[in-house]
C-alpha cells in the first residue's frame, strides 16, 4: 500500500491499516534506520497528567500548596456588632401583571 505526504506533511493512513491497529488518536512517531515506525498510544487523561507531574517531580505537598494558594481565603461571617440595630427587612417585588390587548372598539 501507499501513502502521499500531503504539502502540509501529513499523511492519510490507509483505512486497513488503522483498522488493523485498532482505534486510537495518536501515534508514538520514531525515526529508525531510514523508516518511519508508528505505534498507537491509548492516553488516558489522568496517566498524562501524572506522567507530566512525575517528569515536573511534583509531590502531594507541593500540589496542596498550589491549591492553597489559588484559592481564596474564605470571608468570615459578618456579625452584627450592635445587637440593637435596626433590621431591614426585604420585600419581595410585587409581579407584574401581564399585559392584556383590548380588542378595538367599533366605533
Amino acid at each position: 500500500m501507499l501513502a502521499k505526504i500531503t504539502s502540509k506533511n501529513q499523511l492519510t493512513l490507509p483505512k486497513s491499516v488503522s483498522m488493523a491497529v485498532g482505534a486510537t488518536e495518536y501515534f508514538d512517531v520514531e525515526a529508525r534506520g531510514g523508516q518511519i515506525i508508528l505505534t498507537p498510544v491509548r492516553i488516558h487523561r489522568g496517566d498524562a497528567v501524572r506522567a507530566k507531574l512525575a517528569e515536573l517531580d511534583l509531590t502531594d505537598d507541593d500540589m496542596a500548596a498550589a491549591v492553597a494558594w489559588a484559592r481564596p481565603p474564605q470571608a468570615a461571617p459578618a456579625i452584627v456588632a450592635d445587637a440593637g440595630a435596626a433590621a431591614y427587612a426585604v420585600t419581595p417585588a410585587k409581579p407584574k401583571k401581564a399585559a392584556t390587548k383590548k380588542a378595538p372598539s367599533k366605533a
